[in-house]
C-alpha cells in the first residue's frame, strides 16, 4: 500500500492527504515528528521535510507540490487541476499562494508560537505577542481574499473543485484546529469551508486529535 509520511498539524501534509483522498487512492499514514525526522524519512528525503509519499510502484515523492503534480499525472482519472490551460494556471497560482504567501505571513508565525515553541527544545520559548498580532492581521486579509473569490466563483479557482481549494483548506484547517479563526467575521469564506468539511475526502483530516494539542470545539463539526 502507498505510504504517506506526515505530521497531522502540517499544512503541507494535509494537502497531500486531502489530494490522495479526493483521488480515491488508498494510503497508509506514517506519523512523523517534523522537527526530528526518522531515518525512514531521511532515506527518502535528505532535507527531512514532510510530506513524503511512497507509491505502490516504489516511487518516492517529496513535498506537497511534487506530490500534487505526480499524483495528478499518475492518476488522471479524477481531474483536480483544471479543464483548460487558464483554469490550470489559476488553480496552481492559488495553491502556490497558500503554500508560500499564506504560509509566510500567517501560518508559520502562528505555528511557531502555538506549537513549535512548545516542542522544539532548542527554540527560544519566549512568547512574541507582536508576531501573533501581525499574523492575525494578515489572516484577515487572506480570509477576505477567500471570501472575494467565493463571492464570484463556485470554488476558489472557478467552477470546479481543485487543488486551490485543497491547499487553502489544508492550511486553514490547521488554524481552525487550533481555534485561531473567528468564523463569524467571514461568512462567505465560512460557507466555502463548510462545503470543504462536508467532503468525504476531508473526513480523515477532521478526525485528527492529538492528545497533547486537542482540537477546538467546532473543529470536526461541518455545521459549525
Amino acid at each position: 500500500m502507498r505510504q504517506l509520511y506526515h505530521y497531522p498539524l502540517c499544512g503541507f501534509s494535509r494537502a497531500a492527504r486531502f489530494l490522495l483522498s479526493e483521488k480515491h487512492l488508498d494510503y497508509a499514514l506514517v506519523y512523523e515528528n517534523p522537527w526530528a525526522p526518522s531515518d525512514d524519512v531521511l532515506d527518502q528525503n535528505l532535507f527531512g521535510t514532510l510530506p513524503v509519499l511512497v507509491d505502490i510502484n516504489g516511487a518516492s515523492v517529496c513535498g506537497s507540490s511534487a506530490i500534487r503534480e505526480y499524483v495528478n499525472e499518475a492518476y488522471p482519472e479524477i481531474e483536480l487541476i483544471g479543464r483548460d490551460y487558464a483554469q490550470k494556471a489559476e488553480a496552481r497560482k492559488l495553491a502556490d499562494w497558500f503554500d508560500f504567501i499564506f504560509y509566510k505571513e500567517v501560518y508559520f508565525p502562528l505555528i511557531r508560537e502555538k506549537i513549535l515553541k512548545r516542542f522544539v527544545n532548542d527554540m527560544n520559548r519566549t512568547p512574541d505577542p507582536a508576531s501573533v498580532r501581525l499574523a492575525c492581521s494578515k489572516l484577515t486579509h487572506h480570509m477576505d481574499y477567500v471570501s472575494w473569490l467565493i463571492d464570484r466563483r463556485n470554488w476558489l479557482a472557478g467552477r470546479d473543485f481543485s487543488i486551490a481549494d485543497i491547499h487553502a483548506a489544508s492550511f486553514i484547517s490547521v488554524l481552525d484546529y487550533l481555534g485561531i479563526i473567528t468564523w463569524d467575521k467571514y461568512d462567505i469564506a465560512r460557507g466555502w469551508y463548510a462545503r470543504i468539511k462536508s467532503r468525504i475526502g476531508f473526513r480523515g483530516i477532521l478526525s485528527d486529535n492529538l492528545p497533547q494539542i486537542p482540537p477546538s470545539a467546532e473543529y470536526s463539526n461541518p455545521d459549525f
